[in-house]
């Protein structure tokens, strides 16, 4: 399981960083969930992700379990961070 805190650098925001975010997860097989504040939602969820919502400059603890889940965090943290 990977634990990380991730500041959100992208530069998309709104309903197309969410989509974005949610059309990346959804590419891998390990269970993927976000946590903002004080609630986490899976990360495959559109509804779920538009719930916390997503802004630039916002820190999230990204928890990522399974077996591509080194290659999901790669792939997410660089989406979030503008790379």
């Amino acid at each position: 399981m990977i634990v990380k805190n991730v500041e959100v650098k992208a530069t998309d925001n709104g309903a197309h960083l969410i989509a974005m975010l949610v059309q990346l997860a959804s590419q891998f097989k390990s269970k993927i969930n976000i946590k903002k504040d004080d609630k986490m939602v899976n990360a495959k969820s559109i509804m779920g992700m538009m719930a916390i919502g997503l802004t630039p400059g916002q820190s999230i603890e990204v928890n990522i379990d399974g077996e591509d889940e080194n290659a999901a965090i790669e792939s997410i943290e660089n989406y979030l961070q503008g790379k």
